[in-house]
């Protein structure tokens, strides 16, 4: 608003005629409402409060960034309204103070924000020496910064990856070689033991075993932390993914029965043929499915659905497990983080990178203590004709 036509009016107000104040505030209005449309206007949310930290005004962004209705929050506390912002802290010092915070409502977004105290010249203040300025409230300036966020996750994501290749070709060498090894001289030492008499024979190939599995497992956790990390050609033809899906759920028959867990498969009749690689996407489905299934130990529902939205096919998974925490919905994808006591931490990182590979991107939903939801959304390609078969309806 012009500053320079509202100290007029004050300077004025004792003089003002009657028939002039309707002009007066046509003109306030005007000013007004001109402000309005420029607040309004920009990207930046905008808050302003009085000393008490109760809301005076507050822009359509600020509206938006919080899912505030601006009628039923003009004169309410900014605190009450933005739970777990520490309101008396950040202005107890008086001075700019800037922070980054998470929103989880109405979107997961990340804000930047600084908090500036408004101060204004008061009749008294102007006739001291030297001039003071008397504290009115506080300007709240909020600034979308969850796009740079992810740029520098991804960033970060990325030259973990890469000392992680570079890792990898160690670990196979120093690993794998000397596995290989050991494996050849047990089936050396499993012919030598059928000279030995039968009741230290039983005893020894009892220890035999027990060294075959050892060998077998850190086979397993060598090829899992390869195949996590190392990029792998895809081998795309048009597949049916309700087949593919039916198939994961097939080969894992077994341990569904022996943890007495209930699996409901929906699929979409009418879903499209998609192209990708069906070997590399059953893994990440048994992935998604096996960490399900760990996740509600025994017993338990797991709700398996195929749909299409906009551009994407999708296929959910949503389980009746513990869930995961606000804390850690941030860190699921990450190298060896885990919540299971025995699990590799390498599972759904396999999962991302086969889904990424696809093109496709990964969501979750967990409602902490009732479960989790995970949807793979793949790409629609431009899809090639397909020829039926003579006589085909």
């Amino acid at each position: 608003m012009n500053s320079g036509f509202l100290d007029k009016l004050i300077e004025r107000i004792g003089r003002v005629r009657p028939e002039d104040v309707q002009g007066y505030l046509l003109r306030l209005a005007d000013e007004k409402g001109f402000l309005e449309t420029i607040f309004n206007a920009i990207h930046e949310g905008v808050i302003v409060t009085d000393l008490k930290g109760r809301i005076n005004y507050l822009n359509r962004s600020a509206c938006e960034l919080f899912g505030l209705e601006r009628e039923k929050c003009m004169g309410e506390p900014l605190s009450d309204q933005l739970r777990g912002l520490a309101w008396e802290k950040l202005v107890e010092s008086g001075e700019v103070i800037s922070r980054d915070m998470e929103v989880y409502y109405p979107q997961h977004r990340f804000l930047n924000f600084y908090v500036v105290p408004l101060s204004l010249d008061s009749p008294a203040a102007k006739r001291a020496q030297p001039p003071e300025r008397e504290r009115v409230g506080f300007a709240v300036i909020l600034r979308d910064i969850t796009e740079t966020r992810r740029s520098t996750e991804e960033t970060i994501q990325s030259e973990k990856l890469t000392a992680l290749t570079l890792l990898a070709a160690g670990v196979a060498h120093e690993i794998g070689n000397p596995l290989n090894s050991l494996h050849i001289h047990l089936q050396l030492m499993e012919r030598k033991l059928r000279k030995v008499p039968g009741p230290a024979r039983a005893e020894l190939q009892k220890s035999l075993g027990v060294a075959r599995e050892e060998i077998t497992r850190l086979d397993s956790i060598v090829q899992q932390f390869l195949g996590a990390i190392r990029p792998a050609r895809l081998q795309a033809r048009l597949e049916n993914l309700n087949a593919l899906v039916q198939e994961s759920v097939n080969f894992l028959q077994p341990e569904i029965e022996d943890r007495n867990i209930l699996v409901e498969f929906e699929p979409r009749k009418d879903l499209p043929f998609v192209e990708v690689d069906r070997n590399q996407l059953k893994q990440a489905f048994y992935n998604v499915i096996k960490n399900a299934f760990q996740a509600m130990k025994t017993g338990g529902l797991l709700r398996i659905r195929t749909d299409m939205e906009d551009a994407f096919v999708t296929i959910s998974f949503v389980d009746t497990g513990g869930g995961i925490s606000q804390e850690n919905m941030s860190k699921i994808f990450e190298p060896y983080f885990t919540t299971k006591a025995s699990g590799s931490g390498l599972g759904l990182l396999i999962v991302r990178r086969i889904v990424q590979e696809h093109g496709g991107e990964i969501d979750l939903a967990s409602d902490q203590g009732k479960g989790l939801t995970l949807t793979i959304r793949l790409p629609l390609r431009n899809q090639v004709a397909r020829m039926l078969e003579a006589g085909s309806a």
